[in-house]
């Protein structure tokens, strides 16, 4: 069984920073691509950045250049550090994994998806 679990939400002000963690736990055999969504009140669940296990990154217009994606496959772990937060970027935050899981002799790859974290910028 594999879960995922983030920490490093909470309350910030307007031009703060945070950072967000979150890591992988169980039968793992490998982690693809990683990332990083978000959900404000009465919207869709959009995606806020990416990260393959090579180390290549892609983020949303809306955070480019204040938010930084990063990974350590050590740890089977993604990091997002957010800067400059705009009370625009109140939301839940949900992490996302691509994972193989292994049973025995079977590999079973799967979508995997974190609790949900608050973010929450306002003075």
């Amino acid at each position: 069984q594999v879960q995922l679990v983030e920490s490093g939400g909470g309350l910030v002000q307007p031009g703060g920073s945070l950072r967000l963690s979150c890591a992988a736990s169980g039968t793992i055999f490998s982690i693809n691509d990683m990332g990083w969504y978000r959900q404000a009140p009465g919207k869709e669940r959009d995606l806020v950045a990416i990260i393959t296990s090579g180390g290549s990154t892609n983020y949303a217009n809306s955070v480019q250049g204040r938010f930084t994606i990063s990974r350590d496959n050590a740890k089977n772990a993604v990091y997002l550090q957010m800067n400059s937060l705009k009370p625009e970027d109140t939301a839940v935050y949900y992490c996302n994994a691509e994972i193989i899981s292994h049973f025995g002799l079977q590999f079973v790859p799967a979508e995997y998806w974190g609790q949900g974290t608050q973010v929450t910028v306002s003075s």
